[in-house]
């Protein structure tokens, strides 16, 4: 059977009115803010209106440490969904929006695949409701108003060479990680180092996700610390006068976005940190208002269970005082395989022995994830090479560990491929649950990245380089100790390594600076070679991206 390319079959689709799939929610016509025939905003009315109604099962979907292979976690986000509306369930999914970074870079689009994906693809891989670009603009507002201030006489005191405030765009661009500013004489600002971070890399988004409404958007933008004086104290964009006029450049883009799948299920897509550089979760008001409007919300962190499900259940469940019932990890038989040693090309044939070696990937995320309290179900994309043994293999290590097993077919079948996997999501749900964070916020910044290094990624412990002791110790006189933790690295490997695939031992994870996350509420730990901006690779994927004279696109997944 030979399945049509991503981009066909969401062409091909008929998607309902979002009016009526806004009211499966019991969402009127009022509460939204339409954009077009086929997406809407939500009026922050909604969530007043439904505050007390009980909340319902939230479903986390992480992954193994990914590899070229590919796992498939946003595809089962959505094939779960279907699946779990399929058996009867009122259900629906929040997921995080895309950026165009990758979908014109390497790493592709987010809104699934196959018969599982979200609709309008084209759309929401591109600009969407022009939320990114929201971000982006009041991120460099308040940029502008920072140059703009020691421009006409600096009336702060701000040290020049300890602006820490970066610009941001969304796309890969590594000419712009580090430039040079203020150029051409006194007319133009004053010279000084910067640079340029992707939009999902900026704290702006990461407030933008965090944020429990309007106000406390605001309350954070001026927190956010963007330089120091010359005599070492913080400037906030408070400050600077910035933060009322970025949470106006904001109104619009802090309300959810609804959409819906191929089959019609609801889906709620809303924020895009990346996980490897921020904390991987769509926005907590899409997750808090999925959890009144379905008996089952289905969501997803990014990249593996290291980073956006360590991340989710750390950060993002402490701030909005979220508690899991059952966590879904990913993999494929693939996967697991190349995590074994083979290449990528020596995939398609049975190898047990391959598996075998990379099966403790899998292991590893399992028992990360039950260290957290919560029961686990093991879904494994399946494609025709996987074998019969191969795949008794995997159920066999799982029900060892005492994690349910799965197959997930939707891909290729859509919901009715993930209703073995809703059943089994749904027996999961009624397990006992004994959800706690993996470590107490009031440790010290060192200990609470040691905790994470060594219990999540395995690891001896932690090495900080001096860069790293002084931006700690700046941090302490700051009395930030107590802020959460989001650990900056490599989605490749358990380590910082990305070439340590599988599960390597033996291993330190080394901290090369960590900077201050005032608003977002959490210090990034910097690890390894991760860099905040990306860049294109060889044959990026706008090589292949068209658009023809009916303005029909191309080659977009």
């Amino acid at each position: 059977m030979t399945i049509p390319s991503d981009i066909e079959i969401a062409q091909s689709a008929n998607p309902k009115p979002i009016i009526e799939v806004a009211s499966g929610l019991g969402i009127s016509e009022e509460e939204l803010e339409l954009y077009g025939r086929c997406k809407a905003k939500i009026s922050p009315s909604v969530m007043k209106r439904l505050k007390d109604k009980p909340d319902g099962k939230l479903i986390l979907v992480t992954a193994i440490t990914p590899t070229p292979a590919g796992e498939g976690k946003t595809t089962t986000t959505v094939g779960l969904t279907d699946g779990l509306r399929k058996i009867g369930k009122n259900a629906m999914a929040a997921l995080r929006e895309p950026s165009l970074g990758p979908s014109f870079g390497l790493k592709g689009g987010a809104a699934g695949g196959g018969y599982a994906q979200v609709i309008p693809m084209e759309d929401i891989n591109l600009h969407f409701t022009g939320d990114l670009h929201a971000i982006t603009t009041a991120h460099n507002l308040c940029a502008a108003m920072l140059d703009n201030h020691i421009q006409q006489g600096n009336e702060l005191n701000i040290d020049p060479r300890r602006v820490v405030f970066r610009r941001v765009m969304d796309l890969n661009e590594r000419a712009l990680r580090n430039i040079v500013i203020g150029l051409g004489g006194k007319a133009n600002g004053v010279p000084r180092e910067s640079g340029f971070d992707i939009t999902v890399a900026s704290e702006v988004m990461a407030i933008l996700c965090l944020s429990l409404d309007l106000m406390d958007l605001k309350a954070r933008f001026g927190r956010m610390v963007l330089a120091y004086t010359y005599d070492g104290k913080p400037v906030t964009a408070q400050d600077i006068g910035a933060a009322g006029s970025m949470a106006v450049l904001m109104k619009d883009a802090i309300k959810p976005n609804l959409v819906q799948t191929l089959e019609g299920s609801p889906v709620f897509i809303h924020g895009g940190p990346f996980a490897n550089i921020a904390h991987g979760c769509n926005s907590v008001q899409a997750t808090r208002l999925g959890l009144k409007c379905a008996d089952y919300l289905v969501t997803e962190a990014g990249f593996g269970a290291d980073l956006g499900a360590e991340k989710f259940l750390d950060i993002k469940c402490r701030v909005a005082g979220l508690k899991p019932d059952a966590v879904v990890v990913v993999a494929t038989v693939r996967a697991l395989k190349m995590h074994g040693g083979l290449s990528k090309s020596e995939l398609a044939t049975e190898d047990l022995n391959a598996l075998e070696a990379g099966i403790p990937n899998l292991i590893k995320h399992i028992e990360n994830i039950q260290k957290y309290g919560l029961p686990v179900v093991v879904a494994i994309n399946r494609v025709p090479a996987d074998t019969e043994a191969e795949l008794a293999l995997v159920a066999r290590k799982c029900q060892e560990l005492g994690a349910s097993f799965a197959l997930s077919e939707v891909w290729e079948k859509g919901g009715n491929g993930g209703m073995e996997l809703a059943r089994k999501v749904i027996g999961a749900c009624e397990k006992p649950s004994s959800f706690r964070p993996i470590y107490d916020a009031s440790l010290p910044p060192k200990e609470k990245m040691n905790i994470i290094a060594r219990e999540i990624y395995g690891a001896d412990g932690v090495d900080f380089t001096p860069q790293a002791e002084k931006d700690l110790a700046q941090i302490h006189a700051l009395g930030k100790d107590d802020l959460l933790v989001c650990m900056a690295k490599t989605q490749y490997s358990l380590s910082d390594d990305p070439a340590k695939i599988g599960r390597p031992e033996g291993f330190r994870i080394t901290v090369r600076e960590v900077r201050l996350s005032a608003g977002a509420g959490f210090l990034v730990a910097v690890t390894g070679e991760i860099m905040t901006m990306p860049g294109l690779p060889k044959k990026p994927a706008a090589l292949n991206i068209d658009i023809d004279a009916d303005g029909k696109i191309r080659g977009l997944f």
